[in-house]
């Protein structure tokens, strides 16, 4: 086997997210009504594309083959979470305001030193997180240079109220 490939182009980013979902209309009032994305897309009652800001789509819902399904067992590959990037502190407020006015458990949040996280799960069970970066030059570093990420508790009453 050969050795490994060089990197990536740095500029290269992860464009979309597609879930096989049991109930589209659930889905899609998960994603539409609770978290803000608009529908940019339908194929009937199969499929789904939403997005932020008119990008074509950011997430896509399908039932092709998964109508009536059961969320995958404990202990079963897949998918861990899909992660949503918020622009600001702000606006990941307004999403976590948004998650607990739907009475949606969550299951976590974290202060990562690069980020501030909320998790939780979608009607299907698959787990999503809500996030922001703080700047590059705020990330805790190692002497070295190297990231010294974190988890630590993130006060949820304190972020709401930004």
């Amino acid at each position: 086997m050969a050795g490994p490939n060089p990197p990536v182009d740095p500029a290269t980013r992860i464009g979309h997210v597609h879930l096989k979902v049991a109930d589209l209309e659930r889905a899609i009032a998960f994603y539409r009504d609770v978290l803000g994305f608009a529908v940019t897309q339908r194929y009937g009652s199969e499929a789904a594309f939403l997005s932020a800001g008119g990008y074509h789509h950011h997430i896509g819902l399908n039932t092709w083959e998964s109508r009536g399904g059961d969320p995958p067992a404990p202990g079963s590959t897949g998918l861990y979470h899909v992660a949503i990037l918020y622009p600001t502190r702000a606006a990941l407020a307004d999403a976590l305001r948004r998650v607990v006015a739907a009475g949606i458990r969550i299951d976590g949040a974290s202060d990562h030193g690069v980020s501030e996280a909320v998790y939780l799960r979608d009607p299907d069970g698959n787990g999503v997180e809500l996030y922001r970066d703080r700047a590059p030059e705020e990330w805790p570093r190692k002497a070295d240079g190297a990231l010294a990420m974190t988890t630590r508790p993130l006060d949820l009453v304190e972020l709401a109220s930004a």
